[in-house]
This record gives structure tokens, sequence and C-alpha cells, in this order.
């Protein structure tokens, strides 16, 4: 089936905005032979989940920058034996690390900021992944940001990763929900999830740049807390922080 128009995708927002995640789910297999589920969180397992009671037949791809907490490698691993699936596990290009890390340092990013080193460990690895895509699914939530996150649709254009000979679309089937509502379907299917959710940790990312937040704080600031709390993107989703910046 031909990709949808700008049109096409800026009317099933608007028509599936307020639709559970399981018809938006549904929507993206029928019309995306060649899509995948991208997996990190609990969000994404949620939406494991939720294909896998759907009786459909997907993809799962996940992002292994080399510097993940042990328990998260584990948590991988149980995902894709409970699930029975084969989970596509991305590496960044060696050379491009071992160039940042003899230039700059293990630690570069407590003073330059978080771009540089997320660049080379997770934009250019799923680069490469989603050129050989149509389609891609992720957990995101728009209460996960209020300064990149407000608003954002449940399908889109992915004005990130799409070329003009290549044109990619998103779907965020939890956009609506909060963190409670996913933590209740987890409790509820008994969905897997990182260990280190007992520790305080809620956004979990590399383990040098990734901590627990205190009671009332946002989820998001234990994501390079050294850092403006209103850009906390590491670059997959770059197209948020562009259209943050056009509101």
């Amino acid at each position: 089936m031909s990709l949808p128009s700008t049109a096409d995708i800026a009317a099933l927002a608007h028509d599936y905005h307020y639709t559970e995640p399981e018809d938006i789910l549904t929507l993206a297999f029928e019309r995306h032979a060649n899509i995948a589920i991208s997996f990190s969180g609990a969000e994404d397992v949620v939406l494991i989940d939720m294909a896998s009671r759907l009786r459909r037949e997907f993809s799962v791809f996940s992002l292994d920058t080399g510097r993940l907490h042990p328990e998260t490698y584990r948590f991988i691993e149980e995902v894709r034996k409970q699930y029975g699936i084969v989970i596509d596990v991305l590496s960044p290009d060696a050379a491009a690390v071992e160039a940042l890390v003899h230039d700059k340092g293990l630690y570069s990013f407590y003073g330059d900021g978080h771009k540089e080193c997320c660049a080379v460990r997770k934009v250019a690895p799923l680069r490469r992944k989603l050129a050989g895509l149509d389609a891609w699914i992720t957990g995101q939530r728009e209460d996960q940001s209020s300064g990149t996150r407000s608003g954002l649709p449940v399908i889109q254009n992915d004005t990130a990763f799409s070329t003009p000979e290549h044109a990619l679309v998103k779907y965020n089937p939890l956009a609506r929900w909060s963190s409670a509502q996913v933590w209740d379907y987890i409790r509820r299917h008994d969905v897997p999830y990182n260990a280190l959710h007992r520790q305080g940790y809620i956004s979990i990312g590399c383990e040098p740049c990734t901590r627990p937040v205190l009671p009332n704080q946002h989820e998001r600031e234990g994501r390079w807390w050294w850092e403006d709390a209103a850009d906390k993107e590491c670059g997959l989703h770059a197209g948020n922080v562009v259209a943050a910046a056009g509101r």
C-alpha cells in the first residue's frame, strides 16, 4: 500500500485523536506491512503486549548505546522471552564511538551537553534502521514533557527522519495516556518492566545520564538533569523540538 500523503496523515490524526491505542495499532498494521515498534521502556512494552493480544505479526527493535544499565539489558531479554519475539538490538558504529571517546573522553556530555553523544550512540543507529521502514510505532506520551511533547499527535509525518526519497510515518498510540494509565495496564496484564522502576527511576535512558527522581518531580527531570529542563530530547524525536519551537 502506498504511503499516506501529508493531508491523509493530518486527517487520520484528527479522526483518531481520542481513539483507543489498540485501534491505532490496528490501523498502523493494516496500512503498513513494513513497520516496527521501537522498544526501550514501560510504554513500549505495553504496545508490544497490545500487539500480541491483537494477534498481529510485528517487528521490534531496541537501541543498545553501550551505556545502558545492567537492569535494562536484563529487561530486554525478559521481554524477548515472555513474548517469544525477536528484538533487533541496534548498536552504534564502533569507529564513531571510538573517535568520540578518543577525542573527548567517556563523559564529555557533562560539559558539552548530551546531543553529540546521543547523535553517535542513538540517532545514527536509529536513522539506519528507519531507512528500511515505512513507519514506526513509539510509546511517546504528551504529558512526558510540556516543553516538547505537548499536543503530540497520535499519527504524524516523521519530519526528523523522512527524506525527499523516503517518507516515514510515526504512530504514537499512547499519546493521550497518562503515566497512571500505563502502570494500570502493566499491573492488570502482568506486563514486564525494568527493575529500576522499583528504585525511583521513571524515565530510563543511559546509565550516566539517568537518575531517580524525587517525590513530586516530573519524570523527565531524571534525564540529563544537569541541562535545561525545557529540552529533554535526545534526537530520536527531534521533530518534537521543532514543533515546540513553532508554537
